[in-house]
């Protein structure tokens, strides 16, 4: 059941946190603007599922607000990056992967994956190792393409029609053994792996980056993986993503995490809400590490709107259920 495809669509990855600090921290946030917005509105579909999924909440909430149906971890978010971009083919189940460079924290037991968008990689590093890559990745019939982020590469092949890859804000601090691809289709993937690890380890990218203090690239994760739907067209109408809770979120920093929600309760709910007051059709999807719940305005009954005007529910209540 997706969004109208008129309503002004909010979706906030993260809004529910099961670390530690960030449940911590839940229990003195005060949202006004949210606890409002959810008196008016209306649960109308809930994604719950168990946090081993290899698409997180989010990533399912977004998929569905596209038109996209995928299995768990085939969500085909680098197809939909490459046929936004006009990079070929999309069509005729033509598969494709984003590979995000990164680095792999190296420890006495695990070998843990640290975020990339912390590891400060620039358009020049990522380009000069992109075309360090290439023939490696050619070697086993995968194409490389940059994006528009630096150190996010699409890559397209047929070893990636199929093959379910963990998200990386599943697997951010986490061993990677936990959410590596494991079967035998996924071979060809860690043995390129292997190789762009040794590659790497000998690029002079990595001299400057230690030169300057900042992590080594020392390998690259795989997600995004799959075809898009034959006849998929990108819709006119996107949801708005609120990833502002994503970086304390996945660092369990509970003041950060609670400092970004006042933020967005003070901007993007509050503007929702304004929305709501004027009568425009909205929809807001709260996500957290299991579950993905969508709000909008449904008719009610007069016993159920005075129930809301006198009982509002706390964000607490709310966000602790994701």
């Amino acid at each position: 059941m997706s969004a109208p495809p008129n309503a002004r669509h909010l979706l906030i990855p993260f809004a529910g946190r099961g670390s530690p600090a960030c449940r911590a921290a839940l229990a003195g946030l005060r949202l006004p603007k949210l606890e409002a917005l959810l008196a008016r509105l209306a649960r109308v579909h809930e994604d719950t599922q168990d946090d081993s999924t290899r698409s997180p909440p989010h990533e399912r909430a977004l998929a569905d607000a596209l038109g996209i149906a995928a299995a768990d971890g085939c969500i085909p978010w680098a197809a939909l990056e490459a046929k936004r971009s006009g990079l070929g083919p999309t069509e005729g189940g033509q598969a494709w992967g984003v590979a995000t460079l990164c680095h792999w924290q190296v420890g006495i037991d695990d070998v843990m994956l640290g975020d990339p968008a912390a590891i400060e990689i620039e358009a020049e590093e990522s380009d000069a190792l992109l075309a360090a890559a290439l023939p490696f990745f050619e070697e086993d019939g995968i194409a490389l393409h940059a994006s528009a982020t630096p150190g996010r590469w699409l890559a397209q092949g047929p070893i990636f029609d199929g093959l379910a890859t963990a998200s990386i804000d599943r697997a951010v601090g986490f061993p990677i053994s936990q959410w590596s691809p494991l079967s035998d289709a996924g071979r060809p993937l860690r043995r390129l792996q292997n190789e762009m690890q040794m590659l790497l380890y000998t690029e002079r990218v990595n001299d400057a980056r230690t030169a300057r203090g900042v992590p080594p690239i020392n390998s690259f994760w795989l997600s995004g993986t799959g075809g898009l739907p034959a006849g998929f067209t990108v819709p006119q109408v996107s949801p708005t993503v609120a990833d502002a809770l994503r970086t304390p979120a996945l660092r369990d920093d509970g003041a950060g995490w609670a400092s970004a929600w006042l933020a967005l309760d003070a901007g993007p709910v509050a503007e929702l809400l304004a929305a709501c007051s004027a009568g425009e059709a909205v929809t807001l999807t709260l996500c957290g590490d299991r579950s993905a719940q969508r709000f909008a305005v449904r008719p009610r009954g007069l016993a159920a709107w005075a129930k809301g005007l006198f009982s509002r529910p706390t964000a607490a209540s709310f966000l602790e259920a994701l």
